[in-house]
Formats: C-alpha cells, sequence, structure tokens
C-alpha cells in the first residue's frame, strides 16, 4: 500500500510539472489585442481627419478586428492572471462593439423609436472613456514608456472628441475643424499601440530588443 501511495504521489508532482511547464510557455496575447487597438484607432481617425467617409471598412474593423478580437485578448490575459490586460482588453474590444452598434442602431428599420446619439450624448459617452482610460493610464506607470504614451494619448484623443462633440465640430483655421486635429492625434494614438505590438512580437522572437519600449524598471 506504501508503494501504491509512492506512485500516485510521483503521478502527481509530474503532472502538476508538466501541466506547470505548459502553462509557462502559453503566448503572449498582448501584441494581438495592442494591433487590434491600433489598426483600428489608426483607420478610425484617418475618418476624422478626412482622408476618406465612414464605411463598412471602419465599421468591419470595429467589429472583428478591435472588438473581437481584443474580448479574446482580454479572456487570454484572465487566464495568465493579468488584471490590467483582462480590464483594459476587454473594455476597450468592448468599446469598439458598443461604438458600432451606436452607428448602426439608429439606421436598422426593425428597430423604431430610437434616434441616434446627440452631441451631448456623444460627449458623454467619450468622456466617461477618457476618465476611465486616465484611470488605467496610472496602471501603467511601472510598465514601460511605451504602453504609457499609448494611454496618455488615448487619454486625449477620448477629451478631443468631447471638446469636437461640445463644439459641434467648431471650424479653428481654413479648412482644419477640431475633426481634424483629433483625427492626426488619433493616428499617432493609434501607431503607438501598433509600435509596441510589434515591438513585443519581434522583441520575444530574436530574444533581444529590436524595437525598444523602454521598460521602467
Amino acid at each position: 500500500m506504501k508503494t501504491l501511495h509512492q506512485g500516485l504521489n510521483h503521478w502527481k508532482l509530474t503532472w502538476c510539472e508538466k501541466m506547470s511547464d505548459k502553462l509557462a510557455k502559453l503566448a503572449n496575447p498582448a501584441p494581438l489585442g495592442l494591433l487590434g487597438f491600433g489598426l483600428t484607432t489608426v483607420l478610425l481617425n484617418l475618418h476624422n481627419a478626412g482622408v476618406f467617409p465612414l464605411d463598412t471598412m471602419i465599421l468591419a474593423m470595429g467589429l472583428a478586428y478591435g472588438g473581437l478580437a481584443q474580448v479574446i485578448v482580454g479572456i487570454m490575459e484572465f487566464r495568465k492572471g493579468n488584471t490590467f490586460g483582462t480590464v483594459a482588453f476587454s473594455s476597450y474590444g468592448l468599446f469598439w462593439w458598443s461604438l458600432v452598434l451606436l452607428l448602426v442602431l439608429p439606421k436598422l428599420s426593425f428597430i423604431s423609436g430610437f434616434s441616434g446619439p446627440t452631441h451631448q450624448a456623444f460627449a458623454a459617452y467619450f468622456f466617461m472613456w477618457g476618465l476611465f482610460t486616465f484611470a488605467m493610464f496610472f496602471g501603467t506607470l511601472k510598465k514601460n514608456r511605451a504602453l504609457q504614451f499609448v494611454f496618455a494619448s488615448l487619454t486625449v484623443l477620448f477629451f478631443l472628441l468631447v471638446t469636437r462633440e461640445l463644439t459641434s465640430n467648431a471650424s479653428l483655421f481654413g479648412n482644419v475643424t477640431m475633426n481634424t486635429i483629433t483625427g492626426i492625434e488619433g493616428v499617432i494614438c493609434g501607431l503607438s499601440a501598433v509600435y509596441l505590438g510589434i515591438a513585443e512580437v519581434l522583441n520575444e522572437e530574436h530574444g533581444r530588443t529590436i524595437l525598444p519600449i523602454y521598460p521602467t524598471s
């Protein structure tokens, strides 16, 4: 009987070690979330800057790569025990879904009695997301400078969107409107997330720093 117990204990120990190795080898999901967020943000803000009109290309990116991909990454970060990653990626993935719904729902013929959001309603919507992003920025202070820039520039972007809505896209000078400035800043924000996502992939694959992200410690 003693031998049987020793055998079972050895099997449990071996199984736990194997599972620990498998968990240690889980891929880093963050680059997928950063790229999903970054590419979708760039495309939407190219529209804001006046490069092309809002169409199904942007809506599809919001649903798929900006929305679904980030929600999946949030679930993966939960599996890794990363609270910050879970909250950030899940929240911004759902942000993209909610934004698409805000734009699409008023145009659906089978939904009556609901109008599209007013400027004031959109301002409140973007303000709350700006407040959330500003709070999340403090969670980046022990991570790296690149991530800090992403969250800082995203905070600025949300409050620029608030200003755009409250001023009804005021004209600043010439053909430049509040939306133009917002779009340019949004492209910078999106590209910073793309940079960080690519940097994390390349640095991990090569086992050294290819693109610096400037860790804080």
